[in-house]
């Protein structure tokens, strides 16, 4: 049986082991460092307490178990053997037919890992239970405090990147502010939380139109959300930011501004973007080594017109069925199918009934743009018991402005990674 490796456990790994499940003459192998599959367009709300983690985290062998001919595995990819076709990693060899490389990305901070300590960003579980707990311990630190300056300090919260996860933290950190803390924070006058975005672009969420960015813009001002457009962060550290001649005094700063692929495509010698994702031809195979597929965030597509393909989920979607059809293809004989992507739009949300969306000429806000938003990653997550508990959740946030358990644990405490060569890095999203 010819053998299939898939690296990475997301939406475009996901989407390939399904394509090729249960066929006779496939044996697939799913490697990922976790064993579950992380909804990551709701990892902010675990990072605010409206979901818990195990509501948008998945068990990829309970996602997979219909599938006699899959078998996941956990482990951590150390590199890659093209010409011998085998894949080193932290538990022995695996040697391969096929191999998907989907590994996803990660935080990237401009040549300033140190910052990764005082912003942390949110692409893991572990990152978001970490804002969790700076954000709480903030608000505890300011109810107890009797120091006007350090209650300042401490009530100042400083999101790097205007991209949508900018845009869904601050805007969630605003919600919370206005509806939460005037209830069960006694000492805390809410109107005295500030809220900035730094953003090096002219505007926010620069993707999509300037009529929604601007309509997102005045949302979060409604929430007390100040945006400090096209300015650049010089320096972060435990007391702030310095933004160019600027300095923001800030207890809680989190970061949302660069991405970049992870290091394994440069490792194997593969030819990568400055962003470290693998360049890929149209087929979405690696050029010179037809037996190697890339995608989802680790891909560069480029598109007719000379852009690549943005990191979103529908993106990783269409790339992983892509792969595993032309996989497919080749058992059968036929040739491969050039990859075409189908824009299905995007949107983010600023909070309770406000949120934009935009696909073509067709453009919305608030709340019917809040209800396709809800309805859309409501459809997406896996299993029917996470759509309910997630339906369930957001009904009782909807009426009452309740949140989930906000407890602060000093366990969850954060440990940057281990720092990697800096090299330059495309904006978020």
């Amino acid at each position: 049986m010819k053998h299939v490796v898939i690296v990475g456990g997301g939406f475009a790994g996901l989407n390939v082991a399904k394509t090729l499940g249960n066929h006779p003459e496939l044996r697939v192998t799913l490697l990922d460092k976790h064993n579950f599959h992380l909804f990551q367009p709701l990892l902010y709300q675990v990072a605010m307490a409206a979901l818990n983690a195990g509501e948008i985290a998945y068990p990829l062998r309970m996602i997979l178990s219909k599938y006699k001919n899959i078998t996941v595995l956990k482990g951590v990819v150390k590199t890659v053997d093209p010409f011998r076709k085998t894949i080193v990693t932290d538990f022995g060899e695996i040697t391969y037919d096929t191999l998907v490389m989907a590994c996803g990305t990660k935080h990237h901070y401009f040549g300033h890992n140190e910052w990764e300590e005082y912003a942390p960003g949110l692409k893991t579980i572990a990152q978001a239970a970490e804002i969790r707990r700076r954000v709480m311990d903030a608000y505890e630190n300011a109810e107890r405090s009797v120091d006007p300056e350090e209650k300042r300090k401490l009530l100042t919260f400083v999101i790097v990147g205007g991209g949508p996860t900018g845009v869904e933290l601050a805007g969630s950190i605003g919600e919370m502010s206005r509806h939460y803390l005037s209830k069960y924070f006694k000492n805390i006058d809410p109107t005295q939380v500030r809220i900035f975005i730094a953003h090096s672009a002219p505007r926010i969420l620069h993707t999509f139109s300037p009529e929604l960015s601007a309509k997102a813009t005045e949302a979060l001002a409604r929430l007390g959300v100040e945006v400090l457009s096209s300015c650049k962060v010089t320096g972060i550290n435990e007391h702030g930011v310095e933004i160019g001649e600027q300095r923001i005094e800030a207890t809680t700063v989190l970061w949302a501004a660069g991405v970049r692929a992870t290091s394994i495509g440069k490792t194997i010698g593969f030819e990568t973007d400055r962003s470290g994702r693998i360049i890929v031809g149209a087929d979405l195979s690696v050029p010179g080594h037809p037996d190697v597929f890339a995608g989802g965030d680790q891909a560069h597509f480029k598109l007719p017109g000379g852009a690549t393909l943005p990191g979103l989920a529908s993106v990783a979607l269409q790339e992983g069925e892509a792969i595993g059809r032309n996989i497919l293809n080749e058992i059968i004989g036929k040739p491969r199918i050039p990859f075409i992507y189908r824009d299905k739009g995007q949107m983010a949300t600023i909070g309770k009934n406000t949120a934009i969306a935009e696909r073509g000429n067709v453009r919305l806000s608030g709340l019917p743009a809040w209800i396709i938003w809800l309805s859309v990653h409501i459809y997406y997550l896996s299993g029917a018991k996470h759509r309910l508990f997630v339906l369930l959740q957001w009904g009782c946030s909807f009426f009452t402005f309740g949140h989930g358990a906000r407890i602060v644990n000093k366990e969850w405490r954060f440990y940057p990674t281990v720092p990697e060569k800096a090299e330059p890095a495309e904006k978020e999203e």
